[in-house]
């Protein structure tokens, strides 16, 4: 979601150099592909090369992205020097940046990263602001599998989440899947869940066998050659609004949640927990959201 503010940056300040500081593995090595990002640098991996390239070296601009307390990037924000440092407003963020991004808290992230543009002095129009996935390698096989599709006939269902409470049953996945014995289907998943991918597809005869994808690129390349994408509220629902594909999102009680992480850009449903987990969805629901979709579109 930080990817149209990048896009856009070096769009209107060509001569500009971006350098990202990052806080995991994961992404850093997203973002050590994308052309519009001339250093990535993890702040954990050598702190020596840390601290001489970025805490003795002079930024015109620091922004931090986080739109609300992060302990971490707070520490950063005050140690990393730069001439103007600019932040999205929250009341733990006084005094401590030049500029802050005034936007409701509800508003997409993707929105209140394009913010700093504004800040800026320029405009960007929101429908300008779809994200993307910069290119990483592909392997044959993902290569082959993407060439044997026909586009917009598979539904992917993604049984994977950032955490315990935003997982979907396997019992329910399976419910979902079986009541559509004309459709095909394919499964993601993360790299822990894979073995339950693997069972999806041994028990139900209408999923098509996919090989694992290594990668966010990877997934993408597959995602975009379907109708619609189920998955709960976890990063696939932006990859999802990357490749322009519909979402059947499902989600936590949560406000928070639904409208700052809500698929963007792109035609979706969102279906809504009683709880704060993602589980008590009942699958009754899904199932009828996507037969109401299938109907439409007959």
């Amino acid at each position: 979601m930080l990817t149209p503010l990048l896009k856009h940056i070096k769009r209107l300040f060509p001569n500009s150099t971006v350098t990202l500081l990052t806080f995991s593995k994961t992404t850093t090595a997203f973002f050590q592909s994308d052309p519009h990002v001339d250093t990535v640098h993890y702040a954990k991996a050598n702190p020596i090369r840390y601290i001489r390239s970025v805490l003795l070296h002079k930024f015109d601009i620091l922004f931090n992205t986080k739109d609300h307390p992060s302990t971490n990037f707070l520490i950063h924000s005050v140690l990393i020097p730069a001439r103007c440092k600019i932040g999205i407003q929250n009341e733990y963020h006084t005094g401590i940046y030049d500029y802050l991004i005034s936007i409701d808290f509800h508003s997409p992230i993707v929105l209140k990263n394009c913010g700093l543009l504004n800040t800026l002095g320029k405009e960007v129009h929101a429908e300008k602001c779809r994200p993307y996935i910069p290119p990483m390698p592909v392997s044959q096989e993902i290569q082959l599998f993407f060439s044997s599709l026909n586009e917009q006939k598979h539904i992917g269902i993604n049984i994977s989440a950032g955490g315990p409470k935003r997982y979907w049953t396997e019992e329910n996945w399976k419910k979902f899947v079986n009541a559509f014995p004309d459709q095909k289907f394919i499964v993601f998943s993360a790299q822990g869940d894979r073995e339950q991918k693997k069972q999806l597809e041994q028990q139900c005869e209408n999923i098509v066998p996919s090989p694992e994808t290594k990668n966010l690129y990877e997934a993408s390349l597959i995602i975009s050659r379907l109708s619609w994408l189920v998955t709960p509220d976890t990063a696939m629902v932006h990859v999802a609004s990357c490749c322009k594909t519909g979402i059947i999102g499902l989600y936590s009680k949560a406000l928070q949640d639904q409208s700052r992480f809500s698929p963007f850009l792109v035609e979706y449903r969102m279906i809504s927990s009683p709880s704060e987990f993602v589980r008590d969805i009942k699958a009754k629901i899904v199932i009828e959201t996507v037969k109401e979709i299938l109907h439409q579109e007959q």
